[in-house]
């Protein structure tokens, strides 16, 4: 067994509660389903946010998918001139026999420029 990270991000329509959990539940469900992920290996999740999003953190929206046991931090994003707005990116810490090599990053709506190369997901 060995530890790998999963990265992914999202973008949220308005800095809502419910924009910002939705979006949240939706990337995090769409990275377990590409990556087969039990929710017993994930060893931690960071999450990022831009500014612009400050009316919850998107950490409850992993407590309230069931991840209870798993160290969930949250931060602000750096402000970089001409960045991307109302952004989720999260790192999933993950124990797995799966290379890094074969994880399956995610990153959806807007947030597909931020990894071109990785456009073939969903």
């Amino acid at each position: 067994m060995k530890i790998v990270s999963i990265r992914g991000a999202i973008t949220v329509k308005e800095n809502s509660v419910e924009n910002i959990l939705d979006s949240t539940k939706e990337l995090l469900t769409e990275i377990e389903k590409q990556n087969n992920l039990d929710r017993a290996k994930v060893v931690s999740i960071i999450f990022s946010c831009t500014y612009d999003l400050d009316k919850v953190y998107p950490a409850r929206a992993a407590r309230d998918m069931g991840y209870i046991h798993v160290g969930l931090m949250c931060f602000n994003e750096m402000k970089v001139e001409g960045n991307l707005k109302k952004c989720i990116r999260i790192m999933i810490i993950y124990n797995s026999d799966i290379s890094q090599e074969d994880i399956k990053h995610i990153y959806l709506r807007d947030a597909k420029v931020l990894r071109p190369d990785l456009s073939n997901n969903p």
